[in-house]
């Protein structure tokens, strides 16, 4: 494992099947202020009502604002990308909306965001994949390694649904496995490093 020397400016998370009890157990526990923003990527339902921003907000001491088009990213906030859209990033703060075609079967895809964010934010930038039934964001992970970014994978054995953490712990240069139980400690630490 080696040690990381960028900056954090953005935490970038991913997660499908199980990931929802490990971001809300995160977002009980982070600090406030935080001296970048999150990110969060999860596949869900089209067209379905969103429910997932007003559910964590209700947790978090950070806003949690569901991303539109030409949202302006910044600190101290969660950000959720919305069902049924790929998220890529403009600049580093500004982002738009996409709905080409599904990668993975996925849209939002977490490799999309996670590549484009890579190339945004390059070694100041943290990825997250949590739990989850596909492959989607393990290349995004090798992007973010790629442009010497941080990585970080739940364990698989703490994972609801293991194959997406296992699949990229087998294909991916990690710099931590994480537990629902440490992430938001770990995302503080970043922000006390700052």
């Amino acid at each position: 494992m080696e040690m990381h020397k960028g900056t954090t400016e953005l935490v970038v998370i991913g997660g499908s099947a199980g990931s929802l009890q490990v971001i809300l157990e995160m977002v009980k526990k982070l600090d406030s202020p935080l001296a970048f923003p999150i990110l969060v990527v999860v596949h869900r339902k089209a067209h379905s009502v969103s429910i997932l921003p007003a559910l964590l907000q209700q947790f978090s001491p950070l806003d949690v604002i569901e991303v539109e088009d030409k949202t302006e990213i910044d600190v101290n906030g969660i950000y959720i990308v919305p069902a049924d859209y790929h998220l890529l990033f403009e600049s580093r703060r500004a982002v738009s909306l996409d709905s080409s075609e599904k990668l993975n079967y996925s849209r939002p895809s977490i490799d999309v965001t996670f590549k484009s964010a890579a190339e945004m934010y390059g070694e100041n930038l943290t990825g997250v994949l949590l739990s989850g039934a596909n492959a989607d964001g393990v290349e995004g992970l090798k992007y973010i390694k790629k442009n010497k970014g941080q990585v970080w994978i739940q364990d698989p054995d703490t994972a609801e649904v293991r194959y997406m953490p296992q699949y990229a712990v087998e294909r991916v240069a990690y710099d931590r496995l994480i537990t629902p139980g440490t992430l938001a400690d770990h995302i503080n630490k970043l922000h006390s490093a700052q």
